[in-house]
């Protein structure tokens, strides 16, 4: 058997908003030493892997853009295997639409295939209007991700499965969601790292999407502390992680 590859969630595992989590730095160093493959596995849709690794390098952590797979760039895969070359009215930021651009599909709110939301700091009420009346007509509901909340240096904030919820109650019609812990956005951060299931451990710091999707995935799980999932709260899953650590940081390699 090889060395053991490792998926590692972002926000709440390696950097925290803008501030890095002590220890985290070092840790991708020791992998790095060690010669384990690594991917940073984020449900994160907002930047595109170029702009994800520059907002790391410069807050301490040497990340490459060939590091990191984010629910954006499974979104945009899951849509060309479904329909190539279609269409999709979206809501996010240049994460989302640089990736649907980028497998040939246009963004346009005329008859489009799908409505697709993904993350963004300002969403635009006349933008979710659309999205509904668009969704009502036909369009095909996909949102990039579950995650209700995600951690910033001052606390937690609404995220894209907040913003589907809104949708949904709008339109009576639930978003399919491509992040985690939906299996093909597993398959495919596997596929796109070059390993399998067995030989990989899931670093996460939420229950709900990081952990759970590990084990519906066949591989190892680490909960981390520094994120959302605070320890008292791991007993109420009827699922559990492999190991628990406070931080990355303790994690050996």
């Amino acid at each position: 058997m090889g060395k053991t590859n490792y998926l590692i969630d972002m926000d709440g595992v390696l950097i925290k908003g803008n501030t890095i989590i002590p220890g985290a730095d070092a840790f991708i160093d020791r992998l790095r030493s060690k010669g384990h493959k690594f991917l940073l596995l984020t449900n994160n849709p907002l930047l595109t892997p170029q702009d994800l690794s520059h907002r790391l390098q410069r807050n301490g952590l040497s990340i490459n853009k060939d590091d990191i797979f984010t629910s954006a760039m499974a979104t945009a895969r899951f849509l060309h295997n479904q329909r190539p070359n279609g269409k999709a009215y979206a809501i996010g930021e240049s994460g989302l639409m640089v990736a649907l651009h980028e497998v040939g599909y246009i963004l346009t709110d005329f008859e489009p295939d799908y409505v697709v939301l993904g993350e963004t700091n300002s969403y635009n009420f006349e933008q979710v209007t659309r999205a509904v009346r668009l969704v009502n007509e036909g369009a095909h509901f996909i949102a990039t991700n579950p995650d209700a909340t995600g951690p910033t240096d001052h606390g937690i904030v609404p995220a894209t499965g907040a913003m589907a919820a809104l949708i949904e109650k709008a339109t009576g019609r639930a978003p399919f969601f491509i992040g985690k812990p939906n299996p093909f956005m597993m398959r495919a951060a596997l596929n796109h790292l070059g390993v399998h299931s067995e030989d990989t451990v899931m670093i996460g710091d939420r229950m709900d999407t990081d952990i759970v999707a590990g084990i519906q995935a066949g591989m190892g799980t680490i909960l981390v502390l520094t994120g959302v999932t605070t320890r008292e709260q791991i007993n109420d899953y009827p699922y559990q992680p492999q190991r628990v650590f406070n931080s990355v940081a303790e994690i050996e390699i």
